[in-house]
Protein backbone atom coordinates (compact mmCIF):
# COMPACT_ATOMS: atom_id res chain seq x y z
CA UNK A 1 0.00 0.00 0.00
CA UNK A 2 1.59 3.38 -1.13
CA UNK A 3 0.79 5.50 2.31
CA UNK A 4 2.22 8.92 0.79
CA UNK A 5 -1.14 9.00 -1.56
CA UNK A 6 0.76 9.10 -4.13
CA UNK A 7 0.60 7.43 -7.60
CA UNK A 8 4.06 5.22 -7.82
CA UNK A 9 4.23 6.52 -11.57
CA UNK A 10 5.30 9.92 -10.21
CA UNK A 11 8.76 8.34 -8.78
CA UNK A 12 10.27 8.66 -12.48
CA UNK A 13 8.48 12.06 -13.25
CA UNK A 14 11.32 14.64 -12.58
CA UNK A 15 11.02 17.74 -12.39
CA UNK A 16 11.14 20.35 -15.64
CA UNK A 17 14.11 22.18 -13.75
CA UNK A 18 13.77 24.44 -16.76
CA UNK A 19 10.64 25.85 -15.23
CA UNK A 20 12.12 26.09 -11.88
CA UNK A 21 15.11 28.18 -13.38
CA UNK A 22 12.26 30.25 -14.98
CA UNK A 23 10.26 31.12 -11.58
CA UNK A 24 13.58 31.89 -9.08
CA UNK A 25 14.25 33.76 -12.00
CA UNK A 26 10.96 35.85 -11.73
CA UNK A 27 10.82 35.67 -8.50
CA UNK A 28 13.94 37.66 -8.53
CA UNK A 29 12.47 39.96 -11.22
CA UNK A 30 9.44 40.60 -8.91
CA UNK A 31 12.21 42.14 -5.95
CA UNK A 32 13.68 44.39 -8.41
CA UNK A 33 17.03 42.56 -10.08
CA UNK A 34 17.87 42.37 -14.01
CA UNK A 35 17.55 38.91 -15.60
CA UNK A 36 19.10 37.68 -18.82
CA UNK A 37 17.01 34.42 -19.29
CA UNK A 38 18.72 31.48 -21.01
CA UNK A 39 16.86 29.21 -19.30
CA UNK A 40 13.36 28.65 -21.18
CA UNK A 41 13.19 27.95 -25.18
CA UNK A 42 11.25 31.22 -25.84
CA UNK A 43 11.68 34.21 -27.76
CA UNK A 44 12.23 37.48 -26.12
CA UNK A 45 10.02 39.61 -28.64
CA UNK A 46 6.52 40.03 -27.61
CA UNK A 47 3.51 38.25 -29.58
CA UNK A 48 3.30 39.95 -32.91
CA UNK A 49 0.59 43.11 -32.38
CA UNK A 50 -1.59 41.43 -35.32
CA UNK A 51 -2.10 38.38 -33.33
CA UNK A 52 -2.18 40.28 -30.22
CA UNK A 53 -5.43 41.78 -31.59
CA UNK A 54 -6.75 38.91 -33.58
CA UNK A 55 -7.04 37.91 -30.00
CA UNK A 56 -8.59 40.53 -29.00
CA UNK A 57 -11.01 40.81 -31.24
CA UNK A 58 -12.36 37.32 -30.25
CA UNK A 59 -12.54 38.53 -26.58
CA UNK A 60 -14.63 41.78 -27.63
CA UNK A 61 -16.98 39.59 -30.19
CA UNK A 62 -17.72 37.09 -27.17
CA UNK A 63 -15.48 34.12 -28.57
CA UNK A 64 -14.73 32.55 -25.01
CA UNK A 65 -17.08 29.14 -25.07
CA UNK A 66 -15.52 26.05 -26.03
CA UNK A 67 -14.76 24.88 -29.57
CA UNK A 68 -14.67 21.51 -31.35
CA UNK A 69 -11.90 19.35 -29.60
CA UNK A 70 -9.89 18.92 -32.59
CA UNK A 71 -10.15 23.04 -33.33
CA UNK A 72 -11.96 25.56 -35.18
CA UNK A 73 -11.73 24.69 -38.76
CA UNK A 74 -10.70 27.84 -39.78
CA UNK A 75 -7.84 27.44 -37.94
CA UNK A 76 -7.28 23.72 -39.16
CA UNK A 77 -7.48 24.86 -42.66
CA UNK A 78 -5.40 27.73 -42.33
CA UNK A 79 -2.82 25.44 -41.12
CA UNK A 80 -3.04 22.74 -43.96
CA UNK A 81 -2.83 26.04 -46.49
CA UNK A 82 0.62 26.72 -44.83
CA UNK A 83 1.71 23.41 -44.98
CA UNK A 84 0.96 23.51 -48.92
CA UNK A 85 2.07 27.08 -49.10
CA UNK A 86 5.52 26.04 -47.45
CA UNK A 87 6.65 22.76 -47.58
CA UNK A 88 4.58 21.72 -51.07
CA UNK A 89 2.58 19.06 -48.71
CA UNK A 90 -0.92 17.69 -49.12
CA UNK A 91 -2.47 17.70 -45.49
CA UNK A 92 -6.30 17.13 -45.23
CA UNK A 93 -7.48 19.66 -42.75
CA UNK A 94 -9.56 17.10 -40.70
CA UNK A 95 -5.96 14.98 -39.92
CA UNK A 96 -4.94 18.33 -37.80
CA UNK A 97 -5.66 18.55 -34.42
CA UNK A 98 -5.41 22.04 -32.68
CA UNK A 99 -4.04 21.09 -28.72
CA UNK A 100 -3.49 23.35 -25.65
CA UNK A 101 0.51 23.75 -26.70
CA UNK A 102 2.67 21.21 -28.20
CA UNK A 103 2.41 19.31 -24.84
CA UNK A 104 -0.95 18.53 -25.10
CA UNK A 105 -0.06 16.81 -28.68
CA UNK A 106 2.21 14.91 -26.69
CA UNK A 107 0.15 13.44 -24.39
CA UNK A 108 -2.52 12.61 -26.75
CA UNK A 109 0.18 10.41 -29.66
CA UNK A 110 1.71 9.06 -26.40
CA UNK A 111 -1.51 7.97 -24.62
CA UNK A 112 -3.19 6.50 -27.89
CA UNK A 113 0.30 4.85 -29.26
CA UNK A 114 1.80 3.24 -26.06
CA UNK A 115 0.81 0.57 -24.44
CA UNK A 116 2.44 -0.47 -20.53
CA UNK A 117 5.92 -1.66 -21.39
CA UNK A 118 6.27 -0.58 -24.66
CA UNK A 119 9.28 1.32 -25.26
CA UNK A 120 9.69 4.79 -27.15
CA UNK A 121 13.44 5.51 -29.08
CA UNK A 122 14.41 9.36 -28.60
CA UNK A 123 17.72 10.94 -28.75
CA UNK A 124 19.96 12.08 -25.55
CA UNK A 125 20.25 14.36 -25.24
CA UNK A 126 16.64 15.31 -26.09
CA UNK A 127 13.62 17.52 -24.62
CA UNK A 128 12.94 15.31 -21.14
CA UNK A 129 9.25 15.93 -21.22
CA UNK A 130 9.01 13.20 -24.08
CA UNK A 131 10.61 10.58 -22.05
CA UNK A 132 7.74 11.59 -18.96
CA UNK A 133 4.76 11.50 -21.52
CA UNK A 134 5.87 7.81 -22.14
CA UNK A 135 6.37 6.78 -18.72
CA UNK A 136 2.82 8.80 -17.73
CA UNK A 137 1.24 5.72 -19.94
CA UNK A 138 3.21 3.26 -18.12
CA UNK A 139 6.05 2.99 -21.34
CA UNK A 140 9.34 2.98 -21.38
CA UNK A 141 11.49 5.75 -22.79
CA UNK A 142 14.68 4.22 -24.17
CA UNK A 143 17.16 6.95 -25.08
CA UNK A 144 19.99 6.44 -27.51
CA UNK A 145 23.21 8.39 -27.27
CA UNK A 146 23.99 10.69 -29.68
CA UNK A 147 26.89 12.98 -30.78
CA UNK A 148 28.28 14.95 -33.27
CA UNK A 149 29.25 12.17 -35.74
CA UNK A 150 25.14 12.07 -36.43
CA UNK A 151 24.66 15.58 -35.94
CA UNK A 152 23.00 14.82 -32.76
CA UNK A 153 20.37 12.97 -34.37
CA UNK A 154 19.00 9.51 -34.55
CA UNK A 155 19.96 7.55 -37.51
CA UNK A 156 18.54 4.50 -39.19
CA UNK A 157 21.14 2.49 -38.13
CA UNK A 158 21.17 3.69 -34.25
CA UNK A 159 16.86 2.74 -34.77
CA UNK A 160 17.84 -0.72 -36.63
CA UNK A 161 20.51 -1.50 -33.60
CA UNK A 162 18.32 -0.04 -30.45
CA UNK A 163 14.76 -1.93 -31.82
CA UNK A 164 13.73 -4.59 -29.71
CA UNK A 165 10.58 -7.06 -29.53
CA UNK A 166 8.63 -4.12 -27.67
CA UNK A 167 9.37 -1.11 -29.13
CA UNK A 168 6.37 0.58 -30.15
CA UNK A 169 7.17 3.98 -31.83
CA UNK A 170 10.38 6.25 -32.28
CA UNK A 171 10.25 10.22 -31.76
CA UNK A 172 12.50 12.61 -33.62
CA UNK A 173 13.00 16.09 -33.64
CA UNK A 174 14.38 18.65 -36.17
CA UNK A 175 15.39 21.17 -35.36
CA UNK A 176 16.25 18.98 -32.40
CA UNK A 177 15.73 20.47 -29.04
CA UNK A 178 18.25 21.53 -27.60
CA UNK A 179 20.91 21.12 -30.06
CA UNK A 180 18.98 22.52 -32.54
CA UNK A 181 20.23 20.52 -35.69
CA UNK A 182 18.40 19.14 -38.49
CA UNK A 183 17.41 16.08 -40.10
CA UNK A 184 17.53 15.72 -44.02
CA UNK A 185 14.30 14.54 -45.78
CA UNK A 186 16.68 11.55 -46.77
CA UNK A 187 17.51 10.75 -43.80
CA UNK A 188 14.20 10.83 -42.53
CA UNK A 189 12.91 8.65 -45.33
CA UNK A 190 15.43 6.19 -43.79
CA UNK A 191 14.01 6.08 -39.99
CA UNK A 192 10.45 5.51 -41.60
CA UNK A 193 11.59 2.89 -43.56
CA UNK A 194 13.40 1.32 -40.82
CA UNK A 195 10.15 1.62 -38.16
CA UNK A 196 7.21 0.79 -40.76
CA UNK A 197 9.01 -2.19 -41.79
CA UNK A 198 8.98 -3.15 -38.19
CA UNK A 199 5.45 -2.35 -37.32
CA UNK A 200 6.39 0.68 -35.45
CA UNK A 201 4.91 4.53 -35.14
CA UNK A 202 7.18 7.56 -36.34
CA UNK A 203 6.84 10.65 -33.94
CA UNK A 204 8.42 13.67 -35.76
CA UNK A 205 8.70 17.07 -33.33
CA UNK A 206 9.03 20.29 -35.62
CA UNK A 207 8.17 22.50 -33.00
CA UNK A 208 11.39 24.44 -34.12
CA UNK A 209 10.58 24.82 -37.48
CA UNK A 210 10.66 28.10 -38.98
CA UNK A 211 13.46 28.84 -37.30
CA UNK A 212 16.34 27.81 -39.65
CA UNK A 213 19.46 29.22 -40.71
CA UNK A 214 22.37 27.79 -43.44
CA UNK A 215 20.04 24.61 -44.11
CA UNK A 216 16.89 23.31 -45.73
CA UNK A 217 13.92 22.62 -43.78
CA UNK A 218 11.32 20.09 -44.93
CA UNK A 219 8.55 18.00 -42.56
CA UNK A 220 8.02 14.42 -41.85
CA UNK A 221 4.24 15.14 -43.36
CA UNK A 222 5.93 15.10 -47.19
CA UNK A 223 7.74 11.76 -46.40
CA UNK A 224 4.47 9.29 -45.57
CA UNK A 225 1.17 9.84 -44.50
CA UNK A 226 0.96 7.67 -41.47
CA UNK A 227 3.89 9.99 -39.49
CA UNK A 228 2.50 11.58 -36.11
CA UNK A 229 3.76 15.77 -36.75
CA UNK A 230 3.84 17.75 -33.42
CA UNK A 231 3.99 21.69 -33.96
CA UNK A 232 3.60 24.88 -31.83
CA UNK A 233 3.11 28.76 -32.32
CA UNK A 234 5.30 29.27 -29.63
CA UNK A 235 8.24 29.29 -31.05
CA UNK A 236 8.12 30.84 -34.78
CA UNK A 237 5.13 32.89 -34.26
CA UNK A 238 6.01 34.06 -30.04
CA UNK A 239 3.08 32.66 -28.92
CA UNK A 240 4.44 30.51 -25.44
CA UNK A 241 1.88 31.90 -23.26
CA UNK A 242 -1.28 31.90 -25.38
CA UNK A 243 -0.81 27.81 -24.91
CA UNK A 244 -1.81 26.42 -28.51
CA UNK A 245 -0.21 23.70 -30.95
CA UNK A 246 -1.20 21.15 -33.12
CA UNK A 247 -0.44 17.42 -34.38
CA UNK A 248 -1.19 16.31 -37.71
CA UNK A 249 -2.17 12.32 -37.53
CA UNK A 250 -3.06 9.31 -39.40
CA UNK A 251 -6.39 9.50 -40.21
CA UNK A 252 -6.68 6.13 -39.00
CA UNK A 253 -6.20 7.10 -35.82
CA UNK A 254 -8.48 10.61 -35.43
CA UNK A 255 -11.57 9.20 -33.70
CA UNK A 256 -9.24 8.12 -30.90
CA UNK A 257 -7.46 11.12 -30.78
CA UNK A 258 -10.42 13.31 -31.21
CA UNK A 259 -12.41 11.04 -27.95
CA UNK A 260 -9.17 11.39 -26.02
CA UNK A 261 -9.22 15.13 -26.46
CA UNK A 262 -12.57 15.61 -26.07
CA UNK A 263 -12.02 13.32 -22.13
CA UNK A 264 -9.10 15.26 -21.26
CA UNK A 265 -8.94 19.08 -22.62
CA UNK A 266 -12.49 19.89 -23.89
CA UNK A 267 -10.83 22.10 -25.99
CA UNK A 268 -8.05 24.02 -26.71
CA UNK A 269 -8.01 27.73 -25.92
CA UNK A 270 -11.04 29.36 -28.07
CA UNK A 271 -9.15 33.33 -27.70
CA UNK A 272 -5.75 31.82 -28.55
CA UNK A 273 -7.26 29.86 -31.68
CA UNK A 274 -8.95 32.95 -33.40
CA UNK A 275 -5.83 35.09 -32.62
CA UNK A 276 -3.65 32.69 -34.45
CA UNK A 277 -5.71 32.80 -37.92
CA UNK A 278 -3.74 36.28 -37.78
CA UNK A 279 -0.13 34.60 -37.83
CA UNK A 280 -0.54 33.40 -41.31
CA UNK A 281 -1.55 36.73 -42.75
CA UNK A 282 1.35 39.11 -44.49
CA UNK A 283 2.08 41.70 -41.76
CA UNK A 284 3.05 38.73 -39.46
CA UNK A 285 4.76 36.90 -41.78
CA UNK A 286 6.62 40.32 -41.94
CA UNK A 287 7.63 40.77 -38.30
CA UNK A 288 8.32 36.85 -37.63
CA UNK A 289 10.89 36.97 -40.33
CA UNK A 290 12.45 40.15 -39.66
CA UNK A 291 12.81 38.44 -35.69
CA UNK A 292 13.97 35.11 -37.58
CA UNK A 293 17.35 37.31 -38.86
CA UNK A 294 17.49 39.26 -35.42
CA UNK A 295 17.82 35.49 -34.41
CA UNK A 296 20.40 34.82 -36.78
CA UNK A 297 22.82 38.02 -35.85
CA UNK A 298 22.93 35.79 -31.98
CA UNK A 299 23.17 32.81 -33.49
CA UNK A 300 26.58 33.94 -35.07
CA UNK A 301 27.65 35.84 -31.97
CA UNK A 302 27.15 32.71 -29.89
CA UNK A 303 28.87 30.52 -32.12
CA UNK A 304 31.68 32.16 -31.65
CA UNK A 305 32.66 31.65 -28.03
CA UNK A 306 36.44 31.52 -28.76
CA UNK A 307 36.58 34.86 -27.80
CA UNK A 308 35.49 34.50 -24.22
CA UNK A 309 36.07 30.60 -23.77
CA UNK A 310 38.59 28.39 -24.28
CA UNK A 311 38.53 27.14 -27.10
CA UNK A 312 40.23 23.86 -26.46
CA UNK A 313 37.66 23.15 -24.32
CA UNK A 314 34.96 23.80 -26.75
CA UNK A 315 33.31 21.17 -29.71
CA UNK A 316 30.52 22.30 -31.09
CA UNK A 317 27.98 20.11 -32.67
CA UNK A 318 29.09 18.94 -36.91
CA UNK A 319 25.32 19.95 -37.84
CA UNK A 320 23.78 21.07 -40.73
CA UNK A 321 22.14 23.62 -38.98
CA UNK A 322 21.18 25.42 -36.06
CA UNK A 323 18.30 26.89 -35.30
CA UNK A 324 17.90 28.48 -32.01
CA UNK A 325 17.13 31.77 -30.51
CA UNK A 326 19.33 33.30 -27.88
CA UNK A 327 17.72 31.41 -25.35
CA UNK A 328 19.04 28.07 -26.18
CA UNK A 329 22.21 29.02 -27.98
CA UNK A 330 24.27 29.05 -25.04
CA UNK A 331 22.38 26.44 -23.61
CA UNK A 332 23.63 24.12 -26.09
CA UNK A 333 27.08 25.48 -26.08
CA UNK A 334 27.64 24.61 -22.43
CA UNK A 335 26.30 21.14 -22.88
CA UNK A 336 29.47 20.17 -24.95
CA UNK A 337 31.86 22.36 -22.26
CA UNK A 338 33.34 20.06 -19.58
CA UNK A 339 31.40 20.76 -16.02
CA UNK A 340 34.54 21.31 -14.20
CA UNK A 341 35.34 23.93 -17.06
CA UNK A 342 32.10 25.28 -15.75
CA UNK A 343 32.84 25.65 -11.86
CA UNK A 344 36.39 27.10 -12.68
CA UNK A 345 35.96 29.58 -15.35
CA UNK A 346 32.34 29.93 -16.49
CA UNK A 347 30.98 31.28 -13.70
CA UNK A 348 33.22 34.32 -13.33
CA UNK A 349 32.64 35.20 -16.91
CA UNK A 350 29.14 35.75 -16.58
CA UNK A 351 28.71 36.24 -12.35
CA UNK A 352 28.94 40.07 -13.21
CA UNK A 353 25.88 43.59 -12.16
CA UNK A 354 23.00 40.66 -13.37
CA UNK A 355 21.52 37.52 -12.32
CA UNK A 356 22.14 34.59 -14.99
CA UNK A 357 19.85 31.47 -15.70
CA UNK A 358 21.18 28.91 -17.94
CA UNK A 359 20.43 25.10 -18.37
CA UNK A 360 23.11 23.00 -18.86
CA UNK A 361 22.18 19.22 -19.83
CA UNK A 362 20.82 18.80 -16.35
CA UNK A 363 17.39 18.89 -17.56
CA UNK A 364 17.87 17.36 -21.41
CA UNK A 365 20.26 14.49 -20.41
CA UNK A 366 21.73 14.03 -16.75
CA UNK A 367 19.33 14.36 -13.80
CA UNK A 368 21.44 16.41 -12.19
CA UNK A 369 19.82 19.84 -10.27
CA UNK A 370 20.13 22.90 -12.22
CA UNK A 371 23.11 25.51 -10.88
CA UNK A 372 21.51 28.91 -10.09
CA UNK A 373 23.83 31.64 -10.52
CA UNK A 374 23.44 34.80 -8.31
Amino acid sequence: MNREGIAQRMKSIRPFYVMELLARARALEAEGRSIIHMEVGEPDFATPQPIVDGGKRALDEGRTGYTPATGIPELRRAIADDYKKRYGAEVNPERIVVTPGSSGALQLVMSVLVNPGEAVLMADPGYPCNRHFVQLVAGEPVTVPVGAESGYQLTAEMVEKAWSDHTRAVMVATPSNPTGTLLSREELESIYRVVSQRGGVLIVDEIYQGLVYGGESCTALAVADDIFVINSFSKYYGMTGWRLGWLVAPESHLGAIERLAQNIFLSAPTPAQYAALSAFGRDTQEIVEQRKTAFQARRIICCRPCVILDSKSLSLPAAPSISMPTAQLLPMIAMHLPWDYWSRKAWRLLRVWILVTINRNSTFASPTPPIFLT
